[in-house]
């Protein structure tokens, strides 16, 4: 469906893009998922994040290929249905849609723990009710708020780098990988931390926003992905240089902790505050990129049909992004936020299962195969490397995405 016939405007160019999956990505991983996957993996956080940015780069190619092909709104969910089938587009959006408001919730709630820790679910639910709003302004706006968001986060995480390195309390040996938790851990680590690498679909899933999508889309993909890579290890090894893999696992705050054992407590207020705008940064654009998958199923009847409408004058699903931020608030409200990182991994994994097998299909060379299968792989190998209880329900919740299909199905209803 054009940009035209839906009322979406085609606003976005390389830059723009950039800056929505940099604004995704930052406030993730460095603030939320580095903690549980240094749990995870011991002295291995290190070899768990290049895993987690090889499988994360398949993907990225693999989404830029077929976002230039198919520039609509929903991502993997229209690249599933004109790839593999209607079946396995669906999945793929049920996957993101359920997976991404878990990870909403996270990034909710980092806000909460950041701000205010004594009242986190408040301040999420305050947090997404606000960010919701900014959303039904317009991709503009979301937009100009999510660059002002990325130079916050940079200046705050390059603060916490130098710090941290600087600092009498730095030890080289703290990086030390020969004592990891086994491959098991390491691969665990990796499942968590491909959480904070997802952002990037956030570019493709706002396809129809975006200007010239056949040359800005695979150009923004790579580059921001490319950039978060680089900014995680630098965080990553300062970090660990001054608390260790133990002092990191058990952090609730983690980066606030790390400045406060290198010796400059005063930096901590600047840490939570760059935390906060981290995350909410994470959370707009996550809004963005569930608003917009749930608009393609609407459009495909596979949620309801009234989500699918477009607001006349500020050209967003604006319906759709009511409910989203509706559903968000009240898993905020209840969530812990260790385990909606583990759960959203799971169901975004899956996603990318879908996106992999579907730029597979895209030519018939086998060399130009590799990365789509390896991706494929890994994603698969990090689903069923994650905690038992994030793959127990992830699974759950994708068998009743599909019973609720073949119910549809048999019903006749579409």
């Amino acid at each position: 469906m054009t940009s035209s016939g839906s009322g979406l405007r085609r606003t976005l160019g390389v830059r723009d893009a950039v800056a929505v999956g940099l604004g995704s990505m930052l406030g993730a991983g460095v603030f939320s998922a580095m903690g549980p996957a240094a749990h995870a993996a011991g002295p291995g956080l290190l070899p768990a994040l290049a895993v987690a940015a090889v499988v994360a780069y398949c993907n990225a190619l693999s989404s830029a290929r077929l976002a230039a092909l198919y520039p609509a709104s929903g991502g993997t969910y229209v690249y599933g249905r004109e790839r593999l089938g209607d079946f396995w587009g669906y999945l793929a959006g049920w996957a993101f849609v359920v997976g991404k408001t878990a990870s909403c919730a996270a990034m909710a709630l980092t806000v909460g723990t950041y701000v205010w820790p004594a009242q986190a679910h408040a301040v999420a639910v305050a947090a997404v009710v606000a960010l919701t709003a900014v959303n039904y302004g317009g991709i503009q706006k979301s937009t100009w708020l999510t660059r002002a968001i990325v130079a916050v986060v940079l200046a705050v995480l390059t603060s916490v780098v130098v710090v941290c390195l600087s600092s009498g309390q730095a030890d080289a040996g703290r990086l030390d990988v020969g004592g990891t938790a086994g491959a098991g851990g390491v691969l665990q680590a990796a499942g968590l931390l491909f959480f904070a690498f997802a952002g990037y679909a956030r570019i493709a899933t706002l396809g129809e926003e975006v200007r010239d999508p056949a040359h800005t889309i695979p150009r923004a993909i790579p580059l921001a992905l490319g950039i978060t890579l680089l900014v995680y290890a630098f965080v990553a090894v300062a970090v660990l240089s001054v608390l260790g893999a133990p002092g990191l696992g058990q952090a609730a705050a983690p980066l606030a902790d790390a400045v406060r054992a290198a010796g400059v407590p005063g930096l901590v207020p600047v840490v939570r505050v760059g935390a906060a705008v981290g995350a909410l940064g994470s959370l707009l654009a996550l809004i963005l990129g569930v608003s917009r998958t749930t608009l393609a199923m609407a459009r495909d009847r596979h949620l309801p049909g009234s989500l699918a409408r477009v607001h006349p004058r500020f050209h967003v699903p604006h319906r759709a992004e009511l409910a989203v931020g509706a559903v968000v608030a009240v898993v905020a409200a209840t969530a812990d936020v260790r385990g909606a990182i583990g759960f959203s991994s799971f169901g975004v994994l899956a996603y990318y299962a879908v996106a992999n097998a579907s730029a597979w299909t895209l030519s018939r060379t086998a060399s130009s195969r590799v990365l789509p299968a390896l991706g494929l792989v890994g994603c698969v190998t990090l689903a069923f490397a994650l905690p038992v209880t994030a793959m127990v329900v992830g699974a759950g919740v994708l068998l009743v995405g599909a019973a609720a299909y073949g119910v549809r199905r048999w019903a006749g209803v579409r």
